[in-house]
């Protein structure tokens, strides 16, 4: 009875839906709206652009739209319509325009999850706020504290989950280890237990980010609104006991990213709402677990695909190591700034596979772009393929190659190559995504040699782009270790 009620529910939210967005429609149809089309009511063309990501097949689903429309189409995905700009320009208009045209709001399955006021949503005086207040521990100056710390912690992550001869998935063990890292660096979150429960928490809600909006049970979205809420009943008695502890001075705000929301204090010398700061903790988490995670594992997946560059990367670390001076055993922040090739690696990688395969912007007003009408709530994406695999930016596209990261004869222009994003909205944890990379690999490969157990597998994304099958390797210690 429950589910005949839910369907019956269901299909006559679809047809008001439909009828509300072809009354909508039907006012720009005189107006020079792009080429496309916007498929199903309320499903759009989602569940065709998410099949092909699984599959790694994005790109090709953009290039097959852009064949047909031109580089600048219309389309509807997670529930709303949406224009698609490919290459530079269109980067540099919708990730450079004014907020005021085009608002960094993201679809709601976004928002639901990661929170209305976390910092890629936040605008103006309170995003400058937020973000010159977390700064503070994710610049380079500040990093290059956490490298030892950094550098113990996957050692020991290493030890205890690698012994020998044995098969390992990455994929699993580079999450858990990129978490470790949010919990110990960033949060300072001890306890084993909420860690634990927080873990299996934000893995169900990250995967609800690229979903449909539909909120019933059962379905992915639903279960990542319920993961959230867990996650911030777990969160507000830890706020709570940290800011007790920063009144009575027995904390600084300095010893954590969660302690320094805390203690944040706006123009009117108000502190923050708990709305805010559990947004920012969640989206922080999320933020810096799965683009670090999502890095280590291909980083894994390529080095045992490819020997030349394996060479190369294992010839950089342990030259790295000989050169080591006096009875330091830890990495050091000379060390990390020593490792040129083993990021040019790194940045190669995110160039053919980007951790993030585009973003999307909110059209606040009516405005345009070459000529075409973008009308007001209207989507805005970008796709990262339109530059990173534009032979015009990039010689030769489809061929890995690190050297074109050193030194390049031809530069690479502005809003081309995004892995982080650009713009005020640039991702802030990009330097310590690099300096965690370069942290694992480099203790990876002077600790062990490793086969990968299924040479074919393929790239899927989920959003973020892993080994389809988790990556499993066989594992022992290296020998010769000097």
């Amino acid at each position: 009875m429950v589910v005949e009620i839910s369907f019956i529910f269901l299909c006559v939210l679809t047809l008001t839906l439909s009828f509300l967005l072809s009354k909508f429609l039907s006012k720009s149809q005189t107006k020079n709206v792009p080429k496309g089309s916007l498929g199903y009511p309320i499903i759009g063309e989602t569940l065709g652009f998410l099949k092909a990501q699984r599959k790694d097949k994005g790109s090709e689903w953009i290039e097959e739209r852009v064949s047909k429309y031109g580089p600048v189409f219309k389309t509807s995905l997670l529930g709303s319509p949406t224009v698609v700009i490919i290459g530079q320009e269109g980067n540099k208009f919708v990730l450079g325009s004014s907020e005021d045209v085009l608002s960094a709001k993201k679809p709601l399955t976004l928002q639901k999850i990661l929170g209305k006021q976390s910092l890629i949503e936040l605008t103006g005086s309170r995003h400058r706020l937020i973000k010159g207040e977390m700064l503070k521990f994710l610049k380079p100056e500040c990093l290059q504290n956490y490298v030892k710390k950094m550098d113990e912690l996957v050692n020991t992550v290493l030890l205890s989950k690698l012994k020998e001869n044995k098969t390992i998935k990455v994929v699993g063990l580079m999450k858990k280890l990129a978490y470790n890292m949010a919990c110990n660096i960033l949060f300072d979150i001890k306890d084993e237990h909420t860690r634990e429960a927080l873990f299996e928490d934000f893995i169900t809600s990250f995967k609800a980010i690229h979903s449909l909006p539909i909120n019933f049970p059962g379905t992915s979205f639903w279960r990542g609104q319920k993961a959230r809420a867990r996650i911030v009943e777990k969160i507000l008695p830890i706020m709570n006991k940290r800011r007790e502890e920063l009144s009575k001075g027995l904390l600084s705000s300095t010893n954590d990213m969660l302690s320094c929301l805390l203690a944040i204090r706006d123009e009117n010398h108000q502190p923050l709402d708990d709305d805010i700061i559990t947004d920012n903790f969640i989206f922080l988490f999320v933020a810096s677990n799965d683009t670090s995670a999502t890095l280590m594992s291909l980083m894994i997946w390529k080095l045992s695909r490819d020997q030349e560059v394996y060479n190369k990367v294992l010839e950089e670390q342990m030259e790295i190591l000989k050169q080591r001076e006096g009875n330091e055993e830890r990495l050091t922040w000379g060390e990390i700034q020593k490792m040129k090739y083993t990021w040019r690696v790194a940045q190669e990688l995110m160039r053919m596979i980007p951790p993030l395969f585009g973003g999307f912007r909110k059209a606040l007003k009516d405005t345009s772009y070459q000529g075409y009408h973008i009308p007001k709530g209207w989507q805005v994406y970008w796709p990262s393929c339109g530059t990173h695999m534009d032979k015009e930016i990039f010689e030769n596209p489809q061929k890995f190659d690190p050297s074109r990261f050193e030194n390049p004869s031809k530069p690479i222009p502005s809003y081309s190559y995004l892995p982080f994003g650009a713009g005020i909205h640039y991702c802030i944890g990009n330097e310590f995504a690099r300096v965690e990379t370069l942290t694992t690999i480099h203790n990876f490969v002077k600790m062990y040699e490793w086969s990968q157990l299924n040479p074919e597998e393929t790239i899927t994304r989920q959003p973020m782009p892993y080994p389809s099958l988790g990556l499993p390797i066989k594992i022992k210690p290296r020998c010769n270790i000097s």
